[in-house]
């Protein structure tokens, strides 16, 4: 809940996690935008929708994360980006 005074909207900052492992995931993620296929096209993606930078990559964090997890679940490697793809934005009718 919200409870911002009159007008004023401002951003909120959490601070959840372990700040180590937040860093970690950040900075693989900030390579992650710039070389990795699958990452690039779902940040760009979100871009284009006109997300904030900071809020599109947070996004790709996460979905780093469940790549990553889901890797460690299964055992398997890294698979190569055309087994991996991003659903295409939803056009407006």
């Amino acid at each position: 809940l919200n409870r911002d005074s009159g007008q004023m909207q401002g951003k909120r900052i959490i601070y959840g996690g372990r700040a180590a492992v937040r860093q970690m995931v950040y900075m693989a993620t900030l390579v992650a935008v710039r070389h990795n296929p699958v990452l690039r096209d779902f940040y760009a993606q979100l871009l284009q929708r006109g997300k904030p930078t900071k809020v599109a990559l947070v996004a790709c964090m996460h979905k780093l994360l469940i790549i990553l997890n889901a890797m460690l679940k299964h055992g398997t490697d890294w698979q190569p980006p055309q087994q991996l793809t991003v659903k295409p934005a939803a056009q407006p009718a």
